[in-house]
């Protein structure tokens, strides 16, 4: 299949998982519980444009202009982008008839990349930095994730 198709393919599944989690997000800061603060994600990439990959505090970087709007892109480009990779792992036959443990799998593979790549960019260490918080954000992560993951087998069922 051709790069293009399986782009036009990602656009929607990736978007629609990722409003998924956005929508369980939504969900537990109704409950009170913290979640992913999005200007510090664009903080770090507007950082990163820039070069520097690794902070000591994100929250202590100097902000960067338009850091909300820029973490919500990058947020949605990363939900696109794994939903490409899993189009690209699963070829055309899951995307004709897509089952949900692929791309539960896919999602729970997905949570590595806060837990060993963002966090510690950001300054948090991996899975943050106290085996209290660690075992709560990461079990928090993976949730997140299986959302994601729900998310990308119900979009890619919308589509077939």
């Amino acid at each position: 299949m051709q790069t293009s198709i399986w782009l036009g393919q990602a656009l929607p599944i990736g978007i629609g998982a990722t409003l998924l989690m956005d929508g369980w997000l939504w969900l537990l800061q109704r409950c009170g519980v913290k979640t992913q603060n999005f200007a510090m994600i664009g903080r770090w990439a507007g950082h990163l444009a820039q070069g520097r990959v690794r902070h000591a505090a994100i929250g202590a970087a100097p902000p960067v202009s338009g850091e909300l709007a820029l973490g919500w892109a990058v947020h949605y480009a990363v939900g696109i982008g794994f939903a490409l990779l899993l189009l690209l792992w699963q070829g055309p036959a899951w995307l004709a008839a897509p089952r949900p443990l692929p791309a539960l799998c896919f999602g729970w593979l997905s949570v590595a990349a806060p837990l060993l790549l963002m966090q510690p960019a950001m300054g948090l260490g991996l899975f943050t930095l106290t085996p209290a918080a660690a075992l709560r954000q990461a079990l928090r992560s993976l949730l997140n994730h299986t959302v994601f993951g729900l998310g990308l087998y119900l979009s890619a069922l919308a589509l077939s």
